[in-house]
């Protein structure tokens, strides 16, 4: 099968590299045209240190002739480019391709996730995700993996399945595309809250907790949005999480656990050297949670510290001496 993956980040070159070893004819495009040169001539990523992609993978910096002729387009840049990219991709997209978007993020001016946002741009188009415990530097490496792939429709979502599956690359299918979307971007605010909690030099009970609660947090908000609530159990709930608030690779937990030792957010985010998605999805949470009526006090904590300069040890405080409730996914 043809197939284009639109962004050459580490997550876009790992699910080209996966796809290409499952047998389908891969074209990458990139607005860096640095970034193309450097994969044409040398076959090499400088995030991906290690890794040589195949001659016969593609590398564009013309959008229209990247997508020309692909039953799927992978739509791998971070989540703040997800519309622009998409407006771009318009004028290309053609009748029956298939837009699998595999970034995480809500827009904070809409509250839009980001399938709706590519809906928004390229009207009609059959749009799907891909999420789950996913860092790119495992996958490229061919490590045991799991996913969700999620459609409106269940046959869309096998044909993702089949697409990606491979004997390192396990996918499940939903139809829950909100709830799939949601956890996915909200897990990136509650590992900042996990790596806050590491950078001060707390232990595993706190970041269990963090975990524990955060996904409490997600599932109040995601049910009362109207997903289900198996969902945020799954893969791109409780899966995702767990590996974000913990893992060396997760950017998140990284810029946390800076600012936890003292960086500012900005200081954070450039030490980092990538986009920070829980950031830019922080004030949208926080947005969703007082539109829906929704108690979420990690992610109330999470915003202070990032856009009010709120002392980390005092956020972490505040949490631990709330009110004494029952423990439960409705209590507050």
């Amino acid at each position: 099968m043809n197939i284009s993956v639109i962004g050459s980040g580490t997550w876009g070159m790992a699910l080209a590299r996966l796809l290409f070893d499952n047998g389908h004819s891969i074209k990458v495009w990139s607005a860096i045209e640095s970034e193309i040169k450097e994969l044409r001539e040398n076959r090499t990523h400088k995030n991906l240190p290690g890794v040589v992609f195949d001659e016969a993978i593609r590398f564009e910096t013309d959008l229209e002739v990247a997508m020309e002729g692909s039953k799927i387009c992978v739509l791998s840049v971070p989540s703040i480019f997800t519309r622009s990219t998409a407006k771009r991709m318009a004028p290309f997209y053609e009748e029956g391709q298939i837009i699998v978007n595999v970034a995480k993020g809500i827009e904070e001016n809409t509250l839009e996730i980001l399938t709706e946002q590519i809906l928004d741009e390229i009207k009609n188009a059959n749009v799907a995700v891909l999420s789950g415990p996913s860092h790119a530097e495992e996958v490229v490496r061919l490590l045991p993996t799991t996913c969700v792939a999620g459609a409106n429709d269940l046959k869309t979502a096998e044909l993702i399945q089949s697409v990606f599956m491979s004997p390192v690359f396990r996918v499940y299918t939903s139809t829950d595309m909100l709830g799939i979307e949601l956890g996915g971007s909200l897990k990136n605010v509650i590992a900042l809250a996990a790596g806050i909690s590491d950078g001060l030099g707390y232990g595993d009970n706190a970041k269990a907790a963090l975990i524990t609660r955060g996904i409490v947090e997600i599932s109040r908000l995601g049910t009362a949005m109207g997903a289900r609530i198996e969902t945020f159990y799954g893969l791109s709930g409780i899966g995702d999480l767990i590996v974000t608030c913990a893992s060396k690779h997760s950017r998140n937990r990284k810029a946390g656990m800076l600012m936890g030792q003292g960086r500012t957010m900005d200081e954070a985010m450039k030490e980092v050297e990538m986009v920070v998605e829980g950031v830019y999805s922080a004030k949208a949470a926080k947005s969703l949670a007082d539109k829906y009526n929704i108690c979420m006090p990690i992610v109330d904590e999470v915003n202070a510290v990032l856009f009010e300069n709120k002392d980390p040890k005092q956020a972490v405080d505040a949490l631990m001496l709330r009110d004494r409730i029952s423990e439960s996914i409705a209590g507050m």
